[in-house]
């Protein structure tokens, strides 16, 4: 017998799945604004930071870009809590989405830092500017611009990489696809349904990141 499809199963718990787009949006959003920001400071720690600091920022991107996401979460999750740090699960979901976004942003905006002009740097020192001021007044943004496509496309990555988060009970939107499977039975519709939205968030998301490159970088992020 032919199989019957019934997508009236899924979108009967249509509320399930709009809370879970809006806890995987949630997450993205914390996890790409904290993480971008760690990104730039663990740039500048890498490329113009004291010697001391550039060790144990090295360590910590290799220690994250090669271990699983999912390992990360669970340390966070469940090892920290041997050390007496509780968190609830979008809590940890939120900080292990940070800290993985921001090992690769790292890496990429050192990639832009690296191709500034060397001139840059020796028109800002003969005006007198700091390193720090030369970092963020005239390093920083053209490195920005160079590497916004890249970034985008990691943010995108890391968004589906949430996920996993699932595996925490944090309500995004893989949790609510296999809640509601598990109370139907529908699993084709059900996670067809859930890839058909991951889609449509990936392809929202880094075009609203691509409209904001342009309009804080120029045209060539976008």
């Amino acid at each position: 017998m032919a199989y019957q499809f019934d997508f009236g199963a899924v979108l009967a718990y249509t509320p399930v799945l709009l809370k879970g787009v809006a806890v995987t949006v949630e997450l993205t959003v914390f996890g790409a604004v904290f993480g971008l920001i760690l990104g730039v400071a663990g740039a500048w720690a890498r490329t113009q930071g004291p010697a001391l600091a550039r060790k144990p920022v090295t360590a910590y991107v290799e220690l994250v870009r090669n271990t699983p996401f999912l390992i990360q979460l669970f340390f966070i999750f469940f090892g920290l809590p041997s050390l007496g740090i509780h968190m609830q699960e979008m809590s940890a979901a939120c900080l292990a989405m940070a800290l993985n976004l921001a090992a690769y942003c790292t890496e990429i905006i050192r990639a832009g830092i690296a191709a500034t002009p060397r001139g840059q740097f020796e028109a800002a020192a003969s005006l007198a500017m700091s390193r720090g001021q030369t970092f963020m007044h005239v390093v920083i943004k053209p490195a920005l611009r160079r590497v916004w496509p890249a970034l985008v496309s990691q943010i995108v990555i890391v968004m589906l990489g949430s996920a996993v988060c699932s595996q925490i009970a944090a309500p995004e939107l893989s949790y609510a696809a296999n809640f509601i499977q598990s109370r139907n039975f529908r699993a084709f519709e059900s996670y067809l349904v859930a890839t058909g939205l991951y889609l449509a968030l990936s392809l929202l998301i880094r075009q609203i990141l691509l409209l904001l490159g342009h309009r804080y970088f120029g045209r060539r992020s976008a």
